[in-house]
């Protein structure tokens, strides 16, 4: 019996994957785990079900194709080839092609890229940009061909004649469609500046409309600084581009008319706002015509002197009143006065003197005791009418009789 090298050995098995037309191309459904994407872009992975499991490679050039992001737990079905990993010694399978079971790739794509850009913000209204109200341009990136651009020409035309149209020509599906919208957008920001952007192409499946869901798109729109209108598909169709954009309009046509304003529509309200002018007029002169005419009719222009009259009487009524409150007044204050100066009487010396009484001074100064006096004191008896001089005899303090 010959004796094999495992190299042999591993070399025949790989044969019997190869040549073996059930495995060259197969499909097969499981549940992700254990899944891991390179620096280099190859995806490796096992697929596994509730009683075996089967390792998985899926090199750069068909990871490059996935629409969705491989998570681990989720159902997929692959569709590739059998064979042998020769260096392990180990069969695996080469995945061509992966979709997720029970959804299609593309819808999970949108949902997952969806719920991570809405972490991100980028699609928060606070970051939204109004429309200006008059715009003298407006950047359009869509293709050079097809319905979107005559409708967008023709609609803006109509309605404002003079708006000019700048067209960036892009491709809108297939491969390169993504970079080409996203450097588009940067081209007008960075190079072109226009007052506002259309952003869009006609309707068409999802896989037609999937370049304006791509990432660099979405970014390009959030970081524009001039505003953007996104008009993809039709009324149905979401792009992730619609939340991005801070208008979306449902078609094409409905783009152009959120971004340029209607000749005639702003005709009929410049009109409008002259009739409301004129019969504000018309109400205002009546009205002062009427106060007018009120005040010619007036006493006070037709007969000014009873104006004056009465405001004479007035005046003399409050000259009267105001004497009398003098009067009363400089009465108050008689009296009071009066009254001060009778006090005033009752405090006086000279009073007392009336009534028979005298003072008696020495040297200048009232005597009010017998300690002043001395006998043989020269003294003046102060009465009501005169001076009488006296010579102080001695003196008599009332305790004499007493003894």
């Amino acid at each position: 019996m010959a004796i094999h090298s495992v190299s042999q050995v591993t070399a025949y098995i790989k044969g019997m994957f190869d040549r073996e037309r059930a495995f060259g191309s197969i499909l097969i459904r499981g549940e992700i785990s254990n899944f891991k994407r390179y620096a280099s872009g190859h995806c490796y992975f096992t697929l596994k079900d509730e009683a075996s499991s089967l390792k998985c490679v899926m090199f750069r050039a068909s990871a490059a194709h996935l629409r969705f992001q491989p998570e681990n737990g989720m159902q997929v079905v692959g569709s590739g080839r059998i064979s042998v990993y020769e260096r392990d010694g180990v069969y695996q399978f080469y995945v061509n092609s992966m979709k997720p079971e029970g959804a299609g790739d593309l819808a999970l794509a949108f949902e997952q890229l969806k719920a991570k850009l809405t972490a991100e913000g980028l699609f928060d209204e606070a970051h939204k940009k109004p429309l200006p109200r008059f715009p003298h341009t407006i950047g359009i990136v869509t293709s050079s061909s097809g319905a979107v651009l005559r409708d967008i020409y023709h609609v803006s035309k109509r309605r404002w004649p003079s708006i000019q149209l700048v067209l960036r020509p892009v491709l809108v599906q297939g491969e390169q469609s993504a970079e080409q919208v996203a450097a588009a957008i940067r081209f007008f920001n960075e190079s072109y500046p226009v007052d506002v952007l259309i952003v869009g192409r006609g309707g068409g499946s999802m896989e037609d409309l999937w370049s304006f869901n791509e990432e660099p798109v979405v970014r390009a729109i959030y970081e524009s600084k001039i505003p953007v209108i996104s008009a993809v598909g039709h009324e149905t169709d979401f792009t992730l581009a619609d939340f991005a954009a801070d208008r979306r309009a449902a078609t094409p046509s409905q783009a152009a008319e959120l971004a340029v304003p209607d000749r005639e529509e702003l005709t009929r309200y410049v009109e409008s706002l002259q009739d409301r002018l004129q019969t504000v007029s018309r109400r205002g002169i009546q009205q002062k015509r009427l106060r007018l005419g009120a005040l010619l009719s007036s006493t006070a222009l037709r007969q000014p002197q009873l104006l004056l009259a009465a405001r004479r009487q007035r005046l003399d009524h409050a000259m009267a009143r105001l004497q009398e409150l003098g009067k009363s007044q400089m009465e108050a204050r008689k009296h009071r006065l009066q009254l001060a100066m009778d006090r005033l009487e009752l405090l006086s010396p000279l009073h007392v003197l009336r009534r028979g009484y005298g003072v008696l001074e020495r040297e200048g100064a009232a005597v009010t005791s017998i300690r002043q006096v001395q006998e043989g004191d020269a003294m003046t008896v102060i009465l009501k009418d005169g001076r009488v001089p006296v010579t102080a005899g001695k003196p008599y303090t009332g305790t004499e009789r007493k003894k």
